[in-house]
């Protein structure tokens, strides 16, 4: 009689990675979400880089900035509000030549005002981040949405932020664009309860 045979054991086939439904399956799209959308983002730095490209998206798809975002990094001194808030007009006219930014007129001279805009809050508060926070009660907002459709274009908290934001001399900061920004800074964590960022409740990011 032979020795019994050990049963044949086949690998499981891996579950797909569940992420948001935006997302969709460009490479750079998913890295974005799995790495910085949602997480709490601390470092002034940071803080101007998002408010500046989500000024550049409006009208456009978040897909068309982030291809940008280098390009976006170089022409904008690497997103530093200080040495953004000194460009002078023969700097912003050659920004308008650039074809690694979205090359729009009033958006750059917003993205130029809001940097001056930026180091005021700065001075006033200690920094931009200790002034943001303060909008959602230092802690992050974790929504609990079951589908993108589910999600909001705005908050009472993006209004209250977008109305305090206007009245500093902020430029392309409506209440819409001002969700997307706290969105992208963790200050809301609107990943959908069937992502697996969800599950992991993703709660920590970029301090300074």
């Amino acid at each position: 009689m032979g020795a019994p045979r050990m049963p044949i054991r086949f690998p499981r086939t891996p579950k797909p990675t569940l992420r948001c439904e935006w997302v969709g399956s460009k490479p750079h799209m998913i890295l974005y979400h799995d790495r910085e959308w949602g997480r709490p983002v601390h470092a002034d730095r940071r803080l101007f880089e998002m408010l500046l490209l989500e000024g550049a998206q409006a009208g456009l798809t978040w897909d068309t900035v982030l291809r940008r975002r280098e390009g976006y990094r170089r022409a904008f001194a690497g997103f530093d509000p200080v040495k953004v808030a000194q460009f002078d007009t023969k700097k912003q006219a050659a920004l308008l030549r650039n074809p690694g930014i979205i090359r729009n007129r009033l958006k750059i001279d917003a993205a130029v005002g809001n940097a001056r805009a930026f180091l005021a809050v700065q001075r006033e508060f200690g920094s931009f981040d200790r002034y943001v926070w303060q909008f959602v009660g230092g802690q992050p907002m974790v929504n609990r949405r079951r589908r993108a459709a589910d999600i909001p274009a705005t908050s009472p908290e993006s209004d209250a932020l977008s109305k305090d934001l206007k009245k500093r001399g902020f430029r392309f900061v409506g209440s819409t664009i001002i969700y997307a920004y706290m969105q992208a800074v963790g200050l809301v964590n609107d990943h959908t309860v069937a992502c697996f960022l969800s599950r992991r409740r993703v709660t920590r990011g970029e301090s300074a």
